[in-house]
Protein backbone atom coordinates (compact mmCIF):
# COMPACT_ATOMS: atom_id res chain seq x y z
CA UNK A 1 0.00 0.00 0.00
CA UNK A 2 1.26 3.49 -1.08
CA UNK A 3 2.07 5.91 1.90
CA UNK A 4 -1.16 7.88 2.63
CA UNK A 5 -0.92 11.74 2.60
CA UNK A 6 -2.00 13.00 6.17
CA UNK A 7 -5.21 14.65 4.64
CA UNK A 8 -6.31 11.00 4.34
CA UNK A 9 -5.57 10.14 6.63
CA UNK A 10 -7.26 12.45 8.90
CA UNK A 11 -9.90 12.13 6.69
CA UNK A 12 -10.37 8.20 7.77
CA UNK A 13 -10.05 8.93 11.20
CA UNK A 14 -12.88 12.07 10.96
CA UNK A 15 -15.42 9.32 9.21
CA UNK A 16 -14.51 7.06 12.06
CA UNK A 17 -15.43 9.77 14.51
CA UNK A 18 -18.42 10.43 12.23
CA UNK A 19 -19.76 7.16 12.42
CA UNK A 20 -19.38 6.11 16.34
CA UNK A 21 -22.12 4.26 17.83
CA UNK A 22 -24.86 7.47 18.84
CA UNK A 23 -25.21 6.18 22.40
CA UNK A 24 -21.44 7.70 22.71
CA UNK A 25 -21.99 11.13 20.58
CA UNK A 26 -23.16 12.78 24.10
CA UNK A 27 -20.00 11.92 25.45
CA UNK A 28 -17.77 13.68 23.05
CA UNK A 29 -18.60 16.71 23.65
CA UNK A 30 -15.05 18.03 25.43
CA UNK A 31 -13.21 15.78 23.03
CA UNK A 32 -10.65 17.13 20.76
CA UNK A 33 -9.00 15.01 18.43
CA UNK A 34 -5.44 15.46 17.33
CA UNK A 35 -3.98 13.54 14.21
CA UNK A 36 -0.03 13.33 14.20
CA UNK A 37 2.82 11.59 11.92
CA UNK A 38 3.86 9.85 15.14
CA UNK A 39 4.15 10.04 19.19
CA UNK A 40 6.98 12.24 19.83
CA UNK A 41 9.43 10.90 23.05
CA UNK A 42 7.71 12.96 26.10
CA UNK A 43 4.42 11.30 24.72
CA UNK A 44 5.80 8.10 25.12
CA UNK A 45 7.41 7.81 27.81
CA UNK A 46 3.90 10.01 29.52
CA UNK A 47 2.02 7.07 28.08
CA UNK A 48 4.62 4.81 30.03
CA UNK A 49 7.26 3.32 27.15
CA UNK A 50 10.08 2.55 29.13
CA UNK A 51 13.50 4.42 27.43
CA UNK A 52 14.27 1.14 26.36
CA UNK A 53 10.94 0.46 24.70
CA UNK A 54 11.30 3.48 23.06
CA UNK A 55 15.07 2.74 21.66
CA UNK A 56 13.82 -0.51 20.59
CA UNK A 57 10.98 1.16 18.34
CA UNK A 58 8.23 0.45 20.18
CA UNK A 59 4.89 3.32 19.67
CA UNK A 60 1.80 4.11 19.68
CA UNK A 61 -1.03 3.81 17.37
CA UNK A 62 -3.09 6.17 19.87
CA UNK A 63 -3.61 7.76 23.37
CA UNK A 64 -6.29 9.14 25.23
CA UNK A 65 -5.20 12.07 27.59
CA UNK A 66 -7.96 13.03 29.82
CA UNK A 67 -8.29 16.08 31.46
CA UNK A 68 -6.45 15.97 34.87
CA UNK A 69 -8.92 17.76 37.42
CA UNK A 70 -8.25 18.94 41.01
CA UNK A 71 -11.83 20.54 41.57
CA UNK A 72 -14.73 21.69 40.05
CA UNK A 73 -12.60 24.35 38.32
CA UNK A 74 -9.13 24.71 37.05
CA UNK A 75 -7.46 28.19 35.66
CA UNK A 76 -10.65 29.57 35.70
CA UNK A 77 -12.79 26.96 33.62
CA UNK A 78 -15.44 24.89 34.55
CA UNK A 79 -15.62 20.94 34.33
CA UNK A 80 -17.53 20.86 31.35
CA UNK A 81 -15.16 23.74 29.32
CA UNK A 82 -12.09 21.21 29.68
CA UNK A 83 -10.85 18.92 26.74
CA UNK A 84 -10.05 15.82 26.87
CA UNK A 85 -7.44 15.17 24.10
CA UNK A 86 -7.56 11.66 21.60
CA UNK A 87 -4.63 11.05 19.20
CA UNK A 88 -4.31 8.74 16.77
CA UNK A 89 -0.75 8.67 14.94
CA UNK A 90 -0.45 7.67 11.33
CA UNK A 91 2.85 6.19 10.70
CA UNK A 92 2.73 3.50 13.27
CA UNK A 93 -0.98 2.25 11.61
CA UNK A 94 0.52 2.86 8.30
CA UNK A 95 4.08 0.62 9.53
CA UNK A 96 1.83 -1.96 11.19
CA UNK A 97 -1.46 -2.43 8.51
CA UNK A 98 -0.22 -2.65 4.61
CA UNK A 99 -3.65 -3.45 3.71
CA UNK A 100 -5.83 -0.54 3.16
CA UNK A 101 -9.12 -2.02 4.17
CA UNK A 102 -7.48 -3.31 7.17
CA UNK A 103 -5.95 0.03 8.41
CA UNK A 104 -9.29 1.86 7.93
CA UNK A 105 -10.68 -1.16 10.36
CA UNK A 106 -7.54 -0.45 12.96
CA UNK A 107 -8.09 3.04 12.50
CA UNK A 108 -11.10 2.91 14.43
CA UNK A 109 -10.45 0.16 16.30
CA UNK A 110 -7.63 2.25 17.86
CA UNK A 111 -10.38 5.16 18.15
CA UNK A 112 -12.88 3.09 19.98
CA UNK A 113 -9.63 1.32 22.38
CA UNK A 114 -8.94 5.03 23.57
CA UNK A 115 -12.16 6.27 23.98
CA UNK A 116 -12.83 3.23 26.06
CA UNK A 117 -10.39 4.10 28.80
CA UNK A 118 -12.51 7.26 29.16
CA UNK A 119 -15.67 4.97 29.53
CA UNK A 120 -14.43 2.37 32.17
CA UNK A 121 -13.72 -0.67 29.95
CA UNK A 122 -11.96 -3.39 31.88
CA UNK A 123 -8.67 -4.60 30.87
CA UNK A 124 -10.52 -7.88 29.70
CA UNK A 125 -13.09 -6.05 27.61
CA UNK A 126 -10.10 -4.00 25.57
CA UNK A 127 -7.96 -7.78 25.18
CA UNK A 128 -11.50 -9.07 23.78
CA UNK A 129 -12.11 -6.14 21.63
CA UNK A 130 -8.41 -5.68 20.12
CA UNK A 131 -8.05 -9.65 19.25
CA UNK A 132 -11.39 -9.36 17.11
CA UNK A 133 -10.30 -8.95 13.68
CA UNK A 134 -13.58 -6.50 12.93
CA UNK A 135 -15.24 -5.95 15.80
CA UNK A 136 -17.86 -3.77 13.79
CA UNK A 137 -19.04 -6.71 11.92
CA UNK A 138 -22.57 -7.82 11.79
CA UNK A 139 -23.32 -9.74 15.15
CA UNK A 140 -20.86 -8.20 17.32
CA UNK A 141 -21.65 -6.65 20.35
CA UNK A 142 -20.39 -3.23 21.40
CA UNK A 143 -19.06 -3.34 23.87
CA UNK A 144 -17.87 -7.16 23.71
CA UNK A 145 -19.47 -8.90 26.16
CA UNK A 146 -17.39 -10.41 28.97
CA UNK A 147 -20.31 -12.66 30.06
CA UNK A 148 -20.14 -10.96 33.43
CA UNK A 149 -22.98 -8.18 32.95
Amino acid sequence: MAELSMREFKKIVRQTMETLPEDLRPYLDNLVVDVADEPDHDLLLAAGLTEEEIKAGESLLGLFEPVELGGMMTDGLLESELQHRLWIFKKPHEEEFKDPVQLRTEVRKTVIHELAHHFGWSDRDLERFDATPDPFADGNTFPPRTGLD
